[in-house]
């Protein structure tokens, strides 16, 4: 497997909504919140859901991991590290670390899979993917 990898930070804020009668994030809106990371990713690093699309592919969610330290509250300021592990294998894998300042909340990760037009797995890397990887020196 390839070792490279490429992360982003995005900032967020705990909105009155993600929160339970507690006032504590309901444990669901993690998920939410690495995907807000992946969009961040693909805005930074030029691969989005809609590259995928416009090249005829979907990439769903196969696998999602979320391992909850400590919680986020109404109003709490933190950031989302998102991280693209490089992997021969065709899919996309992210791995998650949301920060309250020095304090780990918690840690996840997603692994995506790449369909066509006709929602058939494809099992060799997309060559717009493979491109993407190149201009990203991950190959």
């Amino acid at each position: 497997m390839l070792e490279k990898s490429l992360t982003t930070i995005t900032k967020l804020k705990v909105r009155f909504h993600e929160c339970d009668p507690l006032q504590i994030v309901w444990h669901g809106n993690y998920l939410k919140y690495f995907e807000e990371g992946r969009e961040d990713f693909g805005r930074e690093h030029g691969i989005s859901y809609l590259d995928a699309k416009a090249e005829g592919f979907s990439t769903p969610i196969v696998k999602s991991v979320c391992e909850h330290k400590l919680p986020l509250k109404y109003s709490d300021s933190f950031t989302v590290e998102t991280t693209f592990k490089n992997s021969d294998a065709a899919k996309i894998n992210f791995f998650y670390k949301i920060y309250k300042g020095d304090n780990l909340i918690c840690t996840g990760e997603t692994t995506q899979v790449f369909l066509d037009k006709n929602r058939d797995l494809v099992l060799i890397n997309p060559p717009f993917f493979l491109d993407w990887k190149k201009k990203m020196k991950l190959l």
